[in-house]
């Protein structure tokens, strides 16, 4: 048996609202956040468009890089939700290429590299103008069922 089911978006958006339900990239709950829509490919990745909003720059006109992780992060995370997948990121390393203008649209996406639960490596990308500005590799840690509260 695989240790990854078919994707779909049905389960993605159900598995994100239930284990992700104010997210600050992903929520539609989250008025202060990003408001990332991950889309899930026929392969079983993710994609999203984004606004690089000034009111997330770091250096002037430069989307700040602790947003750009998180981005990259959420896509990995979104990808595992289209697996029905809830994990922790356990690692996460990411490479900055070069700088993501900020009042510009850009792109994320993600995919699963390898399974062996309870662990899940991914990868993802983030392009602005057709061009590569920064990758990431995620190690993530499939999250134990919640246990009921007494």
């Amino acid at each position: 048996m695989s240790a990854i089911t078919e994707a779909s978006q049905e389960v993605m958006e159900r598995t994100r609202g239930r284990a992700h339900p104010r997210c600050v990239v992903c929520s539609r709950a989250n008025g202060q956040g990003l408001g990332a829509r991950f889309c899930v490919r026929d392969d079983g990745s993710v994609s999203a468009e984004f606004d690089a909003l000034r009111v997330f720059e770091g250096y002037p006109d430069t989307l700040h890089g602790g947003v750009i992780a998180s981005m990259l992060d959420a896509a990995m995370t979104n990808c595992l939700f289209a697996h029905g997948i809830v994990a922790v990121t356990a690692e996460l390393a990411v490479r900055f290429r070069h700088p993501i203008e900020t009042a510009c649209g850009a792109g994320v996406c993600a995919r699963i590299v390898r399974a062996c639960p309870p662990l899940y490596v991914l990868e993802a990308r983030l392009t602005q103008n057709g061009k590569l500005k920064a990758t990431a590799t995620g190690k993530f840690m499939e999250k134990a069922a919640a246990q009921p509260m007494a």
